[in-house]
This record gives structure tokens, sequence and C-alpha cells, in this order.
């Protein structure tokens, strides 16, 4: 499989799934995601998956800031409805990396490992996302304002070519090139930048 060689230069994420311990499926239940898991998961790199991916790793970076971040112990809660927009494919990528599902995960052994009830949408909060720890219910609200890195002028024409079938086999690599380089833009070149990925903590 190849890919765009930014992808290996993203931040992975590192988290301990006691579930995969327990079961035997990771050492220590030690799992590392890559943003190529996300977009093997999607289907495709897009702005969408990318700021889902960043977004949950700043989130649990902040929610866990002197330890590994517990899969499965982890609240989600989207402001919008799982219908709308984008959320839907934002919160597959969610759900992957925190374990939390709503009412179709994994139900648990012995009263333990469940991962229903985890994730919800139409959520009362200020912003995006809502990612709460379970044990101490301590909360971030994430943000991604992804208008702030626009696609080059050209990518719109491009596209409607591609779409339409008339573009050339220069202009289609062309499209693609001004896709990714967005893409790559908001994980390497914005990743870090407040007025892009906004946190807050969430008052107790």
């Amino acid at each position: 499989m190849q890919t765009p060689s930014f992808f290996g230069e993203v931040r992975s994420l590192v988290v301990i799934d006691p579930l995969a311990e327990f079961l035997g499926a990771a050492e220590h239940g030690c799992i590392e995601y890559h943003y190529l898991d996300a977009v093997k998961l999607a289907g495709h790199s897009c702005p969408t998956v990318a700021a889902a991916y960043w977004m949950t790793l700043k989130a649990l970076a902040y929610l866990y800031p002197d330890a590994l971040p517990e899969r499965g112990g982890i609240r989600v809660q989207f402001r919008g409805d799982r219908l709308s927009g984008v959320t839907g494919v934002m919160a597959n990528v969610v759900s992957m990396l925190t374990g939390a599902t709503q009412d179709a995960g994994f139900k648990g052994i012995g009263g333990r490992f469940d991962r229903r009830e985890l994730l919800y949408f139409s959520s009362d909060i200020t912003e995006e996302i809502r990612y709460t720890r379970i044990d101490n219910g301590v909360a971030v609200d994430v943000a991604a304002q992804l208008h702030s890195v626009p696609f080059a002028p050209q990518t719109s024409e491009l596209m409607k070519k591609c779409l339409a079938g008339s573009a050339t086999g220069e202009e289609a690599t062309e499209f693609r090139e001004c896709w990714q380089a967005r893409v790559r833009a908001l994980l390497l070149d914005h990743g870090d930048n407040p007025e892009v990925f906004s946190l807050s903590e969430v008052a107790g």
C-alpha cells in the first residue's frame, strides 16, 4: 500500500487497553495507532478524517498528561447529530481510538470492559467534541477551525473536472496532490496552532 509520505510524519497515539491485555491481544494492553489506521478505517484521507484523528490525540494528551490514555475509559460527546454533516465520519475515527461506542459495542466480560454508552450525539456542549475521563471526571472540549487552512485555489476546479471525467492525467494528479497538501498542512503545519485546533477545559 503506497501512501503519501507525510502520513509517516504524523504523531502516533499510544493507548493502554485493559481488554486487549486481558485477552492477550497486546502485551500490557499497549496499542499504537497511526494516522494511516484512521485512513484505512475511513477508506480515504481528508480534512475531516485528519481533524478527528488529531482532535482525539490532543484531547487525550490533555486528559492524560503523565500516563498513557486508557482506551475504553473515555466518554465522548458530539454536539452534532450523528447523521448531520461529517459527524458520523468523525465518530468512527474517534470510536476506534478511544473505544467509545453507543449501544452496539462490546458488552464486556464479567461486568468489566463494557464499551457501550460511552459515545453520545446531539449533546449540550460548548464545542464540537467533549472527551471525559471516566475515572476522575476531568473533561476537555475540542474544536477544529478547518476553514483557517483552505485548499489551494485550483482545487475546486480540478475536482469538478475529475468528477466529470474530463480531467487529464496531469490534472488528476494535481488534484490529488492539492487535496493531500491541505491534509498535510492541517496535521503538520497547524497541528499545534490554537486558532485551528482549540482546547478548553470543562469546569467540574
